[in-house]
């Protein structure tokens, strides 16, 4: 059988349309599915889920993504396969357009697992990526606005202020990550995350979707991934110990919610998953107001739809 997942970022939503955010995870969770039900692989899929969203403006992810605090989009992104953990990751990469899509060529064209800032956009353009600005109007006069709150509130304490921004969990126009997972009919499973960040964050920070085991993994017995502060997700190596769960046999919806109540306790509740294991259950969590999800299996109908799970 073949199963998917996908989710739109883990966040507040209340400025954003549900409907479309609906539809948007629809969509992607589709063109995933079309492929999966054409014997296609799991890892064809999430990529292909993943670069739908990262060609949506309406997510955090490609274009769309959120700005830093001098203004520019700086994009991190995963990519994962099961079967011989074999994974690709791109950090704070500027100017293309489907970060996820670069990630995947650092898995396939060579033997490193993670690369960052100029380097990785020289390896995007030696491998035939075009310059691409994936800066929208929308996210541009929202940095705008951000930055002039700041900017009122520092008084004579500027890193002061920028860290209490940085600290207050997700905003209304931070939606989170986006990501995919799948098991595809010859059993493997894999595992793609894509994200802009978190607004105003300092140039060069990289978040959870381009660490293996924070914000995205796979094994062959679960794919995982994560989707909120991504601070929390690197600190609790969250996508990895799910994973471990499952393998440890809890069923994927046990699995999320253990680790999930966990992290509540130890490090945050600015978190969502979701994961499938090898049999094609599902596990999808947030402790967030709300996570856009979708998700479809061999012999249903539809594809299914939530804001929230």
């Amino acid at each position: 059988m073949y199963a998917i997942a996908v989710h739109g970022g883990a966040g507040n939503w209340s400025h954003t349309p549900r409907q479309s955010a609906l539809l948007g995870v629809e969509r992607a969770a589709e063109a995933g599915r079309r492929i999966l039900e054409q014997d296609g692989s799991a890892v064809d899929a999430v990529t292909e889920a993943v670069r739908i969203f990262e060609d949506d403006p309406l997510f955090n992810a490609g274009t769309g993504s959120v700005l830093n605090l001098d203004g520019d989009a700086e994009m991190d992104a995963g990519i994962m396969v099961g079967r011989g953990l074999r994974t690709g990751n791109v950090a704070a990469l500027r100017r293309v357009r489907n970060p996820i899509l670069v990630a995947r060529k650092v898995m396939e064209m060579t033997d490193h697992v993670l690369l960052g800032g100029n380097g990785a956009l020289r390896f995007a353009r030696a491998v035939g990526f075009a310059d691409h600005d994936p800066v929208t109007t929308q996210r541009r006069e929202s940095w705008r606005r951000r930055r002039d709150d700041l900017e009122a509130k520092q008084g004579d304490d500027r890193l002061a202020a920028l860290h209490a921004m940085l600290s207050t969990g997700p905003r209304d126009d931070d939606m989170g990550t986006v990501g995919a997972v799948a098991l595809d009919r010859q059993g493997d499973l894999a595992a793609g995350t894509s994200t802009g960040g978190v607004t105003l964050k300092l140039p060069g920070r990289i978040g959870d979707s381009a660490f293996p085991g924070a914000g995205n993994y796979a094994t062959t017995h679960a794919a995982v991934s994560a989707t909120g502060r991504g601070e929390l997700m690197m600190r609790f190596l969250t996508a990895k110990v799910i994973c471990e769960d499952i393998w440890n046999g809890h069923p994927a919806h046990t699995a999320v919610e253990r680790v999930l109540r966990e992290m509540r306790k130890s490090v945050g509740e600015d978190v969502g998953v979701i994961a499938l294991d090898s049999e094609g259950d599902l596990g999808i969590h947030h402790l967030t107001p709300a996570m856009p999800h979708a998700w479809g299996r061999e012999g249903s109908p539809a594809i299914e739809v939530r804001m929230s799970a």
